[in-house]
């Protein structure tokens, strides 16, 4: 939710000192969070993590990369059989049917290499413009916006963006963010979303942009931002845990 009267200065000085700040906790290289050698290990990597946590996708991943080294190995091997190598974290028909037939374009349409612009990318199966951003920033480091969940949210709090909808915010965070804040932006707010600025529980007190933050402790604007949480993603995300739990006793 933008900030009413806020002039373009005075926001471009909020969010550099933002940025500051966020520099400072996180560093000024952005993380990646999902383990992987190259380019087409990320974009398979970003595909199953849709729905699962990080966390989860590298337990999943470490084997794989190991059993499938390179394109041709995920076209050729039968759907069944991938299937059962990423169940784990969740939805593995669709992701397990999308990431055969991304690799079989890739071979197909641009030679096994991972294409470099968003249209491209976005016309692989299974890429949005989230994945194909995060391929254009961590890859090509081509200045881009990640939207997920973290990023919706508290970008709303903190009164840049208005909007419920991903691509939506994307693009009203290129009109409110400095082009050369993008790509890590991704990676801070993530890092704030997952240790202070909590969906349903953000520790307002205890933030240190609370002072340049619109949000902070009112209720009806951290309420309006909460993820909405049906009772089947409840049951995903506790399952999740328990399988995490268990691969750590194995």
């Amino acid at each position: 939710m933008f900030i009413k009267g806020e002039t373009d200065e005075k926001r471009e000085a909020r969010v550099r000192e933002i940025m500051k700040r966020l520099d400072a906790h996180y560093g000024s290289e952005p993380p990646i969070f999902l383990h992987s050698e190259n380019a087409w290990q990320l974009l398979f990597a970003t595909i199953l993590s849709a729905q699962c946590t990080d966390a989860r996708v590298n337990m999943v991943t470490e084997k794989l990369w190991k059993k499938y080294k390179k394109l041709e190995d995920f076209r050729d091997v039968p759907l069944e059989e991938l299937e059962e190598d990423i169940k784990s974290t969740g939805f593995y028909h669709n992701k397990a049917k999308n990431i055969k037939a991304c690799a079989t374009d890739l071979l197909d349409r641009f030679d096994g290499i991972v294409p470099d612009t968003i249209e491209e990318l976005t016309s692989l199966p299974g890429v949005g413009r989230k994945t194909g951003n995060l391929i254009l920033g961590n890859i090509y480091h081509k200045p881009s916006i990640v939207v997920d969940t973290h990023v919706k949210r508290i970008s709303n709090r903190l009164g840049l963006a208005e909007s419920n909808d991903p691509t939506k915010t994307e693009f009203q965070l290129m009109e409110t963010l400095p082009k050369e804040y993008w790509i890590r932006w991704n990676t801070h707010i993530i890092s704030l979303g997952r240790t202070i600025c909590m969906s349903a529980r953000p520790q307002c007190d205890s933030c240190y942009l609370k002072d340049l933050c619109p949000s902070c402790n009112d209720k009806e604007r951290l309420t309006s931002t909460r993820a909405k949480v049906t009772k089947g993603k409840k049951s995903i995300h506790k399952a999740e845990e328990k399988n995490v739990l268990r691969l750590k006793k194995d």
